[in-house]
């Protein structure tokens, strides 16, 4: 029974030793191109930092934002560059328009910056799109304030199927 399985495989080209030797070289080419391919899509945007805090509003603009300081406001704290700097209450609170703990801070994140370099004196505001306009308004000012002369409010981008459609 044996002989006969062995000389069927001999005539028909099989050996015993079930599948044929691991092909390294197309793995390879499929993981170089992979590791390209990532490499390539993700340093095409920059990603803002997130919190789940935080219900932006959406956009269709096709301009990729730029490195800059971030003010990130959530329902219940104002933070810069990720550093807590005083409450939402606090901010809604004060009754000028310029909010001094905001603009110092500002002001620091700055403080490294050369004179005459507009690079570092853009801000994104990243806020909850239920925030007033008056706290939108102070933060503003309190940019304005400490010297930054492009103040951005950060969107979620859409997916470009959406854009071409009526009403999107």
């Amino acid at each position: 029974m044996i002989g006969k399985r062995l000389r069927r495989n001999a005539r028909h080209g099989k050996s015993g030793g079930g599948h044929g030797p691991l092909a390294l070289i197309p793995m390879i080419d499929m993981l170089t191109i992979l590791v390209v391919y990532l490499l390539v899509h993700t340093a095409d945007m920059e990603i803002l930092p997130n919190s789940k805090n935080i219900t932006i509003p959406l956009s269709s603009s096709q301009q990729k934002p730029r490195e800059t300081t971030v003010v990130m406001v959530t329902r219940d704290m104002l933070y810069v560059n990720g550093e807590p700097v005083l409450s939402v209450t606090e901010l809604g609170a004060a009754p000028d328009p310029v909010v001094e703990p905001l603009r110092a801070a500002l002001g620091r994140e700055a403080a490294g910056v050369i004179a005459g370099s507009e690079a570092r004196r853009e801000v994104t505001v990243m806020a909850e799109k239920s925030l007033p306009y008056s706290v939108l308004r102070k933060i503003v000012a309190s940019s304005s304030a400490a010297e930054y002369t492009k103040v951005s409010l950060a969107v979620v981008e859409r997916e470009y199927s959406y854009t071409g459609h009526s009403g999107a």
